[in-house]
């Protein structure tokens, strides 16, 4: 290995490790934001999406719903949107925070352990803030679905940093140069015997 290419090498690895975490604390901000919005905005958003989604479904489908049927439709949906947004957001967050912690060599359980501690311990402690915004209160239920979301981001973060290690981050691997410097040491010591 040329010694350019193992300096451009230890060069990436050296910037992308600690960027690896923006993604993260991109989410973590986007998660309090949310969380801070008083009862009123943050259910005009989410009735906003569920409109969204019964009026797209209504003429993709050709249904011609009254106007009566579409805000039944809307109500209906509303709940399962609210939550569902609750799903996603951990979702993201864990496969964020996962990113990083593969990156510094925190794999498999305890990964899986870790990710989902820091993701549980952010919904506690968002759940716990919104008691305190107007409008909005805190819910256990809420925290079970927010690590479920999490969970299944990690697992999924799992198998695709496991796909792109062998894959497409392969030539970033140091393992070449690593083996060529063991056989050297390997071939020194013997000439010395």
């Amino acid at each position: 290995m040329n010694y350019f290419s193992l300096f451009v090498k230890k060069t990436l690895r050296y910037l992308l490790k600690p960027l690896s975490f923006v993604p993260a604390f991109c989410m973590l901000y986007l998660i309090l934001y949310m969380s801070s919005q008083e009862g009123a905005a943050s259910t005009t958003m989410s009735y906003q999406v569920s409109k969204t989604i019964v009026l797209a479904y209504n003429k993709l489908f050709s249904k011609g719903l009254s106007n009566e049927m579409l805000n039944e439709l809307i109500y209906q949906i509303h709940p399962l949107i609210r939550k569902t947004a609750h799903f996603t957001e951990f979702f993201a967050l864990a496969v964020t925070v996962s990113f990083p912690l593969y990156v510094y060599k925190i794999r498999g359980i305890f990964l899986v352990l870790l990710g989902e501690l820091f993701c549980i311990g952010v919904a506690f402690l968002d759940e716990y803030s919104q008691s305190f915004v107007l409008g909005r209160n805190a819910s256990y239920r809420d925290v079970i679905i927010d690590s479920t979301g999490a969970f299944c981001g990690i697992l999924l973060a799992l198998i695709i940093c496991y796909i792109g290690r062998k894959t497409i981050f392969h030539w970033l691997s140091l393992e070449e140069y690593r083996e060529k410097k063991h056989e050297y040491y390997k071939k020194q010591r013997q000439n010395f015997s």
